[in-house]
């Protein structure tokens, strides 16, 4: 099982759809959530990408020297990289880091955006021209270890001799993860991919993706690990972490929530659509209207695009729910949370412990270091009671 971490490039608060008890984005907070990542034993961290974030390739390169473990999972775009270059980036990246670098791959799913980068394709042409970038850019990296060229003649993209000098560490590249939920999506994770991502959908709804992706990888003679991208709210009582999410969204009104539908419905993002139809066409912010799931909650997709729902409870609730996920052929969990630097701690702190012991060692006293504060000067504190 693999913990991830998120690093909240497009700003970060105490509460959604607010300026209220926001904080200012800059690198000596991304250093603080990123060190706490690293130090706390999280694998690796996700750096969104889109115009409303800080780009991914120089905050990934600024975090760099500033970490020692952590992974860097980082967005290629097709049409904004091409692929030779996306290839050069990697192995330089990969290279610097000693393989600490992890690849996802963005199709887009806003054409408002795109078009304001300057796309202009339409959804399935996104997934063939998609198709074709990932392609140049493992076979690039592949052939790289031989000194081997390449050549493609596709409907979207063309190299000719495409060659690179200076291999990646990772062979034969460093690890591709996707996430779409279309059928297109689904065939070239199937087909492509290393690792396919799922927002956070009810476990049934899962189990059908892991399914068809599955199926599809095995008729394309290959396998395909599973992961998935959730929010988590975790506190020592379920009432508490309740509170936390009513808090969460405490300041939103019906206008925001208003504006921010209006503009996911616009997206052609199936993944998308079906965050938004997690609400049922319910907007209200009590919890039996945004509990889907136990312990899913879809509260922060009111306002927020992409992952839209969290894990809410207590340690031992939210590890029951991860294990489920991951009885369903899930190892990679993505997660995030409000404020990110804090709640790092609080999901380290209190889950890590319920979950396979490999990630919590790292929080365990090497030795006979001391864990947490003398008391009165002379004792050593209890050992904590597994």
């Amino acid at each position: 099982m693999s913990i991830f971490w998120f690093i909240p490039t497009h700003g970060d608060s105490r509460y959604l759809g607010t300026s209220r008890s926001a904080r200012a984005l800059d690198l000596n907070y991304l250093k603080q959530v990123a060190t706490a990542a690293d130090s706390l034993g999280y694998e690796g961290v996700l750096i969104p990408t889109g115009r409303s974030c800080e780009d991914p390739w120089v905050v990934a390169s600024a975090l760099l020297p500033l970490t020692q473990r952590l992974k860097f999972l980082v967005a290629v775009r097709p049409g904004l990289h091409q692929p030779a270059l996306a290839a050069r980036m990697a192995a330089t990246f990969d290279r610097l880091s000693g393989g600490r670098l992890l690849i996802n791959l963005v199709t887009g799913g806003s054409e408002e955006e795109l078009a304001g980068d300057g796309l202009f394709l339409d959804h399935a042409q996104r997934y063939a021209e998609s198709a074709e970038f990932i392609r140049i850019w493992r076979e690039i990296l592949t052939r790289s270890h031989s000194g081997e060229s390449f050549d493609f003649d596709g409907d979207y993209l063309q190299v000719q001799g495409a060659r690179l000098l200076y291999p990646p560490v990772q062979k034969p590249y460093p690890p591709v993860y996707f996430g779409g939920s279309s059928e297109a999506g689904h065939e070239l994770a199937a087909e492509q991919v290393d690792t396919y991502l799922t927002w956070g959908e009810p476990p049934a709804a899962v189990a059908e993706k892991v399914a068809d992706v599955r199926a599809r990888a095995a008729r394309h003679g290959r396998s395909v690990r599973f992961g998935i991208r959730l929010h988590v709210i975790v506190r020592e009582t379920e009432e508490a972490a309740w509170q936390a999410a009513d808090e969460l969204i405490s300041h939103l009104d019906d206008d925001t929530i208003a504006v921010a539908q209006n503009a996911f419905a616009r997206m052609d993002s199936v993944g998308q659509r079906r965050m938004a139809q997690l609400h049922k066409g319910r907007t209200g912010r009590r919890r039996e209207d945004l509990e889907i799931s136990p312990n899913l909650w879809a509260g922060v997709g009111l306002v927020r695009g992409g992952a839209g729902t969290a894990l809410v409870g207590n340690p031992e609730q939210v590890a029951a729910r991860i294990l489920e996920y991951a009885g369903l052929g899930l190892d990679t969990f993505v997660l995030s949370g409000y404020p990110h630097l804090e709640e790092a701690y609080r999901f380290a702190e209190l889950v890590f412990p319920l979950l396979p012991e490999s990630l919590h060692a790292r929080l365990q006293a090497p030795g006979d270091y001391r864990v947490g504060e003398i008391v009165a000067n002379v004792y050593l504190p209890k050992a904590a009671q597994s």
